[in-house]
């Protein structure tokens, strides 16, 4: 049985997934006002939360008990450069949506990678899930590339579900299921 109000501590050889703490905010401030970081989620600069509200979100994100959000941590430099998060949970069908945000300092290194997978283990091993799922963005390659390495599989596209400028991105879809993450 899923129990999402435990906020464990996963350790792997490149990251540590933990629980918030205060000093992480100034990373999601930053995070949430670079450009790219909001072209390649589909948010807009203009409408992020200010610092106020940035900092009561992750305040309360430990308290959660229908999700899991975890500050991924940089081992070699004890940095927080992104997060990991299961969300939208469906006890009754044993599935949940995934999403993560790694800073610029976190990138190209392989820690996002090391951290959805401890996070997607720790989902199927610890929680129970069955299916964990996505969205990723068309104009992302790169954060499409780490999740079928992780094993995510592409299921279909959500035809230019983002406007992009005058542009319009098409989402793909992908999951994993348990029985996929055992193998």
């Amino acid at each position: 049985m899923s129990d999402f109000s435990i906020k464990p501590t996963l350790t792997g050889e490149l990251v540590v997934l933990r629980p918030f703490v205060d000093a992480d905010v100034p990373v999601f401030l930053a995070a949430i006002a670079d450009p790219e970081v909001a072209r390649l989620t589909g948010n807009s600069p203009e409408d992020a939360p200010g610092e106020e509200r940035t900092r009561a979100w992750y305040g309360s994100r430990n308290s959660q008990d229908d999700r899991l959000d975890l500050a991924v941590v940089d081992r070699a430099t004890g940095e927080c450069v992104g997060e990991v998060v299961l969300n939208e949970w469906d006890p009754h069908n044993r599935s949940c949506n995934f999403r993560t945000l790694m800073v610029a300092a976190g990138r190209n290194r392989g820690l996002g990678t090391e951290a959805i997978r401890l996070i997607v283990g720790y989902g199927f091993e610890k929680l129970g899930l069955h299916r964990i799922s996505l969205e990723v963005f068309a104009h992302n390659p790169r954060a499409r590339r780490v999740y079928e390495k992780v094993g995510f599989v592409a299921e279909g596209v959500l035809r230019q579900s983002l406007r992009d400028g005058d542009d319009w991105i098409d989402a793909t879809v992908m999951s994993i299921l348990a029985p996929e993450w055992q193998a």
